[in-house]
């Protein structure tokens, strides 16, 4: 009844990894010939600083963690 089990168990690991690394290709593939160009390399690395500062900045602030 319980025949190969832990072997189908130790499957999901690799099959959660391969979805995850699947979306992210798929997401951002579209970017990789805009980083040949290295102007629009820097553009993108600075929205990317830019959203991060931006996302960071906010959730301190609705969450009080400290005076801006």
């Amino acid at each position: 009844m319980f025949d190969g089990f832990w072997e189908n168990v130790s499957r999901y690991p690799r099959y959660l990894v391969t979805i995850i690394l699947g979306i992210f290709v798929n997401t951002f593939g579209w970017l990789a010939p805009l980083f040949r160009n290295p102007v629009t390399a820097i553009a993108l690395v600075g929205m990317l600083v830019g959203i991060l500062i931006f996302v960071s900045l906010t959730l301190r602030a609705m969450l009080g963690l400290s005076a801006i």
